[in-house]
């Protein structure tokens, strides 16, 4: 709810509320209730203290302390749900809760969506690890190496975020603060690119930590029918998305389980900047994702394949289709 409530504010400051449209997965109406006042309390609280740092990120500061009122007030213009046509913002506002809540990996996402089609994405990654090998790491001991190697002026140890615009055939990564601690637009960004890898035997696979929504086993098969032979890069929902644009992985596939709806803040952010870094993204059926349906990818087929380039995306297509009906799901 606090990241909710400075990505709305935020946006209404820029754009006027006005012109601010949100799909998200949070409603005020759970967080309006009489028995959540001390959860509401520590949301105020979290926003305050964020929006204090406004001006370090170019943007004015509250003239006063949001109250609880105010706050409930901005949640509550998160009410869309989406549309074929018109504009409105997608956010995911903590996507891997489980890796947050140990402090290690989670995203938030947001997108801007005209027209049933996906304009911009932002992934902003506070644990990214800056270095592919880091990803197989115990936290602490990252923690600790990080502490060892600290970044020079023209790098970072972990902390990112990525961007894209469609149609700019461009993608681009950023860390969080400079290394002197302020911010400073555009602050040391550089273009990344997909992997130029298009041989199956030497990929990564970006293997799924959650197992709520999504068969793991079936994944996992297909992963290994494949060829996909080398160390898996075990990372978290969206995260998996910045590490194939970030050229740390090349594959990436989630077929959820049955009943399941994939939402579409989940995806469109990731979507664009692997698409515009170089790589694909679509449903199992090698069709683009269609993000024009309301809050959920209702013609989804099946699941959703993301690769770094054309080849290996069309071997991993074929082979779902190989071994879909045998897979019971």
């Amino acid at each position: 709810w606090s990241v909710n409530t400075i990505v709305s504010w935020i946006l209404s400051k820029c754009l006027g509320s006005e012109n601010v449209s949100i799909v998200t997965e949070k409603d005020v109406q759970t967080l309006s209730n009489t028995n959540t006042s001390e959860l509401l309390e520590a949301v105020v609280k979290t926003v305050n203290e964020c929006l204090a740092e406004a001006p370090r990120f170019g943007v004015e500061e509250p003239e006063s302390a949001l109250g609880t009122s105010e706050v409930l007030e901005i949640i509550s213009r998160s009410n869309s749900v989406g549309s074929p046509s018109g504009r409105f913002w997608a956010l995911s506002p903590l996507d891997g809760k489980m890796g947050s809540a140990c402090g290690d990996q989670y995203a938030v996402g947001l997108s801007l969506i005209e027209d049933g089609e996906v304009v911009l994405g932002v992934l902003g990654c506070p644990n990214y690890p800056m270095r592919k090998e880091w990803f197989s790491y115990h936290l602490s001991y990252q923690r600790m190496i990080s502490m060892l190697t600290p970044p020079a002026s023209e790098t970072w140890n972990k902390g990112c975020i990525i961007y894209a615009k469609r149609g700019s055939r461009k993608a681009w990564i950023q860390p969080l603060l400079h290394v002197n601690k302020k911010y400073v637009w555009p602050n040391q960004a550089k273009q990344v690119s997909v992997s130029s890898v298009d041989n199956l035997g030497l990929a990564t696979f970006c293997q799924p930590i959650e197992k709520a929504n999504s068969s793991h086993t079936f994944t996992e098969g297909l992963a290994q029918s494949v060829g996909l032979s080398n160390e898996p890069l075990r990372v978290y929902n969206m995260m998996r998305y910045a590490a194939i644009a970030c050229g740390h992985a090349e594959v990436f596939m989630k077929f959820a389980r049955a009943g399941y709806k994939e939402k579409i803040w989940d995806h469109a952010a990731g979507a664009i900047i692997i698409q515009e870094a170089g790589g694909m993204v679509t449903d199992a059926r090698g069709h683009p994702l269609d993000f024009s349906k309301g809050l959920n990818l209702e013609s989804l087929d099946r699941g959703i394949v993301a690769c770094a380039g054309t080849k290996l995306h069309e071997k991993i297509i074929d082979a779902v289709d190989a071994s879909w009906v045998s897979s019971c799901l």
